[in-house]
């Protein structure tokens, strides 16, 4: 066992994985494995799905094919671009890629959740594919986290609020019935 890895910090996967974001935000490098960890946190049932995915469109390892990802997402300024690539270049649903780019651009993503479709009353669309129209989609979906909530949160809060409000409610309903 490596002595030197905090092991704790793996038991708060979205404070970890923030912090991740925060480093590659300096540097520009993402590990293979802090890149897994975020599919985990996604959608743990779909992570092998994704890094076999990965391997084959990369024709390459799950460490290349993360490399070549970190290079484009960092070199690229507009967030626009960066679900472009996510989803049209590696093939990434919108819940996924906006899940990866919330944690490693907290202030320009948030997270497009079925839940949080439901907190909004907004249709959830998962599989549409890259497109001006997506894009648009995506950024009224933006606008009305941001618009519901209160305002004094970040819009990584934003989330985390609407989700924690639809458990809520969801347990709430149990004891009604």
């Amino acid at each position: 066992m490596d002595e030197k890895v905090d092991y704790l910090k793996f038991y708060d996967d979205e404070q970890y994985l923030l912090g991740v974001g925060e480093a590659f935000r300096q540097s520009g490098h993402l590990e293979a494995v802090d890149f897994y960890m975020m599919l985990v946190w996604k959608a743990n049932r779909a992570k092998n799905y994704h890094r076999k995915r990965l391997e084959r469109l990369s024709e390459a390892s799950f460490k290349d094919a993360v490399a070549q990802i970190a290079s484009t997402l960092h070199s690229q300024s507009d967030p626009h671009d960066r679900l472009e690539h996510l989803m049209a270049h590696w093939g990434f649903a919108l819940p996924t890629a906006t899940a990866i780019l919330t944690l490693l651009y907290p202030h320009e993503f948030t997270v497009y959740d079925i839940l949080v479709c439901q907190e909004l009353e907004w249709k959830y669309k998962p599989y549409l594919s890259f497109s001006p129209k997506l894009w648009s989609y995506y950024q009224a979906y933006k606008q009305r986290v941001i618009d519901v909530t209160p305002a004094d949160l970040s819009l990584r809060d934003k989330d985390r609020f609407l989700i924690g409000r639809a458990y809520r409610k969801d347990v709430e309903q149990q004891f009604r019935e």
